[in-house]
């Protein structure tokens, strides 16, 4: 019988022999407390000495990993404008080579004389002398110990693979061997090791080979337990639902069809494969619980709409809620003339019959329009409403509520949509959420593998494309504020976006409330300036939108609270100042404010440059270049999730146990396809897959916070 994961979790790992007080600390600064912890400190790669570089065979501008002992380490203080720096020198036997640290001052009492290290990047010469410029360097400790292949563990100050390795040794021969919670069924499939070999081989590999096997079985534990949480997550929802089988054929779906007829537009082929997915879903006993992923402009609007109306015309009601006030009234603004004209029967009416109902409900909706709207919403004369979280409060009852659509859904957690989905009373409303922030298909599969996903993939016809332009250098700049003013000279508009509402010490970022001073005075004197931010009163904030909608306003100088929902076809103009400041998704949504109607538009990203217009960074220079190299919201998602990993999309899932130590979902796409496809097959269509693989449901049903157990397992 092997050690379960939650029998290792509860022993320290100072009870290793290996582990003194302080390599416990040391180890503590790497988040390893107990044995469990020790073991999961996977290497971050391995070196098959067999193949590594020699220093004297290395040419400039070549790439290698060299094994090397310090000779000697100094730090060098910083001479007027420049940077400091430390300078060690390594040889290997073969040649000695200098490698340079800028900014890492403390790397000169780090590395001292004699010790073992491996040195990671590109060789150049400097003054005909080797070197290598903030490279990657591994401290080994005693190297007596190195075999052929030779893990490289994550490493912080004094803490070297040497006392790891020693650690890890003990650790294993002690356990011995680990429980195996999968059936060799599942094992054959997927082509993986067993447990026990998994983790000894990932820590003491004798070939790549052999390395590579132990990581897939790893990393697909890893993805298997994520998988299993949300299928079970699925399939309890499921269980407890109480759907509504909407009426979507015939004379029945009148209010949709008619909606769909008076369109003055022809919707595009993924809008029509989406709506009739969604009616597939909202005719179904079992409540919808689908998310809707489109890019900026795809039409994903239309699409919630149409469902929204499944669920009026059946004498329900229908609810919109979105993360910003900004939003949400922009939703109101361009739902209403939509559905201009559409009717629901209401026996109170003379005729038999009234103009489909949509209100706004806000933090800042007055309370007499409040003291109106509230009692309105609960008689049902309200079809649908509009709003931010004040959706939320116990205050706002519905009569009878069919369809719940949340808007940016990323910005709001699980338990907001389950509130505002428990307003359903006896019922479960269905649910749709929707994301104008692509994610990769695997991120998809693994954050929202509760929910089915639906992506729009086909921007509607009349878009143009937008030309982007990195400003890295004053001509640049310049450029960009004269495409300002030809913009507004042609009868267009533009927007300003700063990163800080007011100028910081701390940060050295463009403001809004100085930058709309600025160009005032300066770059765009004499053009008709506003301002928008998020510390604004809401009267102030919907006065300067609405001067900007009716093009009472040339430029709208603001923070990030125009990111979304903000819709103005006459402007052809974006600049984000500090562009670097942004996050991929964040600037392909800000640019995506433009381009939204027939003419030309054009995005500047200013800044992201030193004073000679080099790239502060190579991820700086990446991150820019994608956006000037596509407009293509799913590529650049990929690119986001290559430059920063999965940390930040694996963010908007709670944090546990259960993250990604090992797992990539870039570079491990079609495992996490296996881990999908075996987890339904394990949990089965009734959910209760587990109870035949007791190790399996206790490692999982450990993973999970008690609250959510309980939900998972008992409901």
């Amino acid at each position: 019988m092997g050690r379960s994961l939650q029998a290792l979790a509860e022993r320290s790992a100072t009870e290793l022999e290996a582990v003194s007080p302080k390599v416990a600390d040391l180890l503590a600064k790497v988040e390893v407390r107990n044995v469990l912890d020790l073991l999961m400190l996977y290497p971050r790669r391995w070196i098959d000495r067999t193949r590594e570089a020699r220093i004297a065979d290395l040419r400039p501008g070549e790439e290698g990993l060299v094994m090397a002992t310090v000779r000697a380490a100094r730090l060098v203080p910083a001479r007027g404008r420049g940077r400091p720096r430390v300078e060690v020198v390594v040889h290997d036997g073969t040649a000695s080579m200098t490698v340079t640290f800028f900014n890492q001052p403390w790397r000169a009492k780090q590395l001292r004389s004699g010790m073992p290290v491996t040195v990671f990047g590109k060789l150049d010469l400097f003054r005909g002398a080797r070197q290598m410029v903030n490279p990657v360097i591994d401290l080994l400790g005693d190297s007596a110990d190195l075999g052929a292949i030779v893990p490289i563990y994550p490493q912080s100050g004094d803490l070297t693979t040497s006392m790891i390795r020693k650690a890890v040794a003990e650790a294993l021969r002690r356990t011995r061997a680990f429980e195996e919670p999968l059936p060799p069924t599942v094992l054959d499939e997927v082509d993986v090791l067993d447990r026990t070999r998994a983790f000894h081989l990932i820590h003491g590999p004798d070939s790549m080979a052999a390395a590579h096997a132990a990581r897939k079985r790893l990393a697909f534990d890893e993805l298997l337990r994520l998988q299993l949480i949300l299928v079970l997550r699925k399939r309890a929802y499921e269980r407890s639902a109480r759907g509504i089988p909407h009426t979507v054929g015939g004379d029945g779906g009148r209010l949709v069809k008619t909606f769909l007829e008076s369109l003055p537009f022809e919707l595009t082929a993924t809008q029509r494969r989406a709506i009739a997915r969604l009616q597939k879903d909202l005719s179904s006993p079992l409540p919808m619980h689908r998310l809707l992923q489109g890019d900026v402009g795809s039409g994903k609007t239309i699409v919630a709409v149409a469902a929204l109306l499944t669920a009026v015309q059946g004498g329900w009601q229908g609810a919109l809620m979105a993360p910003t006030e900004v939003l949400a009234e922009q939703h109101l603004l361009s739902i209403r003339p939509l559905l201009a004209g559409l009717t629901v029967d209401d026996e109170a009416s003379l005729f038999g019959a009234r103009e489909v109902n949509v209100r706004l409900l806000t933090s800042k909706t007055p309370a007499k329009e409040r003291a109106e709207l509230l009692p309105a919403l609960a008689r049902g004369e309200v079809d649908i409403l509009v709003g931010t979280h004040a959706l939320l409060t116990e205050q706002v009852g519905f009569a009878s509520l069919g369809c719940v659509v949340v808007d940016e859904q990323h910005k709001f957690g699980v338990e907001q949509r389950a509130a505002l989905r428990d307003k359903g009373g006896e019922t479960d409303p269905d649910l749709l959420v929707m994301t104008a922030t692509p994610i990769p298909r695997t991120a998809a599969m693994t954050v929202f593998g509760d929910l089915d996903v639906t992506v729009l993939d086909e921007l509607p016809p009349g878009r143009t494309p937008i030309e982007t332009v990195w400003a890295h250098t004053p001509m640049d700049v310049e450029i960009a504020w004269g495409a300002v003013r030809q913009a507004v000279a042609a009868g267009r508009q533009a927007y300003v976006v700063c990163p800080l509402v007011e100028d910081s010490e701390k940060l050295q970022a463009t403001s809004a409330v100085a930058e709309h001073e600025r160009l005032a005075g300066h770059d765009l004197a004499g053009l008709r300036l506003g301002l928008l931010h998020g510390q604004m009163p809401s009267t102030d904030k919907e006065a300067v939108m609405t001067r900007f909608r009716h093009g009472e306003l040339d430029v709208l100088v603001a923070t990030t609270v125009i990111e979304v929902g903000v819709d103005v076809p006459n402007a052809t103009v974006m600049v984000i100042e500090d562009a670097d400041r942004f996050g991929l998704a964040q600037l392909h949504q800000l640019r995506g404010r433009v381009g939204r109607g027939a003419h030309v538009s054009r995005c500047f990203l200013l800044g992201g440059a030193d004073e000679r217009g080099q790239p502060l960074s190579d991820e700086v220079a990446q991150r820019l270049g994608a956006m000037v190299r596509t407009t293509d919201g799913f590529e650049l998602a990929e690119v986001d999730l290559e430059l920063r990993g999965e940390g930040t999309i694996l963010g908007s899932r709670q944090k546990g146990r259960s993250d990604l130590k090992l797992a990539s979902l870039r570079r491990d796409k079609a495992l996490v396809a296996e881990a999908r496809r075996v987890a339904f097959s394990l949990v089965g269509d009734d959910g209760h897959g587990l109870d035949r693989l007791p190790a399996l449901k206790a490692e999982v049903e450990w993973l999970v916070d008690p609250a959510e157990s309980d939900y998972l397992f008992k409901s």
